[in-house]
């Protein structure tokens, strides 16, 4: 309550520490924006000069134009395999008759959140760098390892929407109405899981496109994403590297406005529907 009025708004301490987080956030991305115009940045606090000539480079180099489209490809199709794997396994979850069972649940698709990247990308690397499995490298085992990264967030967010609506309730009236189980899934729960499945995929495509440590360590030379080729980058020029940077910023800001507006939506269709 010392950093809140009672209308809820932040007031004094609230206020400062909400303005001391918003500079801490921003200034390193306005940083990055300055020098991916700056001319020549070398041990000084801003860089000297003013050029576009960093985003010509990087339009024309074919190592960060093929990382783009192979980041937006194993984006895509992480985000399908999240959403084909996740509406029925956030449906199991939620609707389980046993609370050990939706535990039990809970616990499997949280785990990869519990384990640090580097631990999962070394699993993989054990397992697929031998004879039986020699598929280290190949871009469908980046997809699956994005997965199993990205899959916990999707669920969260499904689940807990589920829980919200009362899917259990709802089901039962149309089970005694005589629906068969594909027509309470298709007709009950998918449509009520739209906003849902939308805000989840945006997050899913953030988290994707900006996975590093475990995609280093598994992603072939073939199938190097962005921000693979993007750490290379600052071993040459700062400002080619902050151009390069800006580029996934753009795509952050994409999402996180995206995922504004989808939240924005499905919040004012339940008002409507109250």
């Amino acid at each position: 309550m010392s950093g809140m009025a009672l209308s809820g708004r932040p007031t004094g301490l609230g206020s400062a520490a909400l303005a001391l987080y918003a500079a801490y956030l921003v200034t390193p991305m306005a940083l990055i924006l300055v020098g991916s115009v700056g001319g020549a940045w070398s041990n000084t606090l801003l860089p000297v000069g003013f050029t576009g000539r960093w985003f010509e480079t990087l339009l024309a180099n074919p190592t960060f134009q093929k990382a783009f489209i192979t980041s937006l490809w194993v984006c895509a199709a992480t985000v399908v395999a999240c959403i084909l794997i996740g509406a029925p396994l956030a449906y199991a979850v939620a609707t389980a008759r046993s609370p050990a069972l939706a535990m039990f649940g809970r616990i499997l698709y949280l785990t990869p959140v519990a384990a640090p990247a580097v631990v999962l990308g070394f699993g993989y690397m054990l397992a697929f760098s031998t004879d039986a499995l020699p598929f280290l490298g190949a871009g469908w085992l980046t997809v699956a390892a994005h997965v199993v990264i990205c899959l916990p967030y999707f669920l969260q967010t499904l689940v807990a929407d589920l829980k919200l609506q009362g899917v259990e309730v709802l089901e039962q009236a149309a089970e005694s109405l005589g629906a068969p189980f594909h027509r309470r899934f298709l007709d009950i729960v998918l449509p009520g899981l739209v906003h849902s499945i939308a805000s989840a995929s945006i997050l899913v495509a953030a988290l994707s496109i900006g996975e590093f440590q475990l995609t280093n360590l598994i992603a072939g030379f073939l199938h190097r994403t962005y921000p693979i080729v993007l750490l290379q980058a600052f071993y040459g020029a700062t400002g080619f590297a902050c151009a390069a940077t800006v580029v996934l910023l753009a795509l952050a800001l994409l999402a996180a406005m995206a995922g504004a507006l989808v939240a924005r939506g499905a919040t004012a269709g339940r008002g409507g529907i109250a």
